[in-house]
């Protein structure tokens, strides 16, 4: 299985379950790594035989921008769902960031990874 992953993708969302977080808003990291066969896109040098991560990207930001949810657990599984949505792509790994996350004493980051495939 080939990877293409994209990092660090950022978008301010409204995601939490306490009423600052749904008002105010925080910014969100993403990092998908997504699982295919690249083999007949390189063999014809054709995109429409891999995924078009630009186009993922765009996705994943509107996930992130989109419905407000309450656990960063939701909003990873619609990242994924967004990502499996892809003919070419099989699996995914995802990676939520939540660096701004309420929590009373210092601390880097807060995230949760899940992996899913296809059925």
């Amino acid at each position: 299985m080939d990877r293409v992953a994209l990092r660090g993708l950022r978008a301010r969302g409204h995601h939490g379950v306490f009423p600052g977080e749904r008002e105010e808003g925080q910014t969100f990291v993403v990092d998908v790594e997504l699982g295919l066969d690249t083999r007949a896109a390189a063999a014809g040098d054709d995109l429409a035989e891999t995924v078009h991560y630009g186009v993922v990207a765009e996705e994943v930001t509107a996930v992130l921008e989109g419905e407000p949810v309450d656990l960063i657990e939701t909003l990873a599984q619609r990242i994924a769902d967004a990502c499996l949505a892809h003919r070419a792509v099989r699996e995914v790994e995802v990676v939520v960031h939540k660096p701004e996350a309420p929590i009373t004493v210092p601390f880097d980051d807060v995230t949760i990874t899940i992996k899913r495939s296809r059925a």
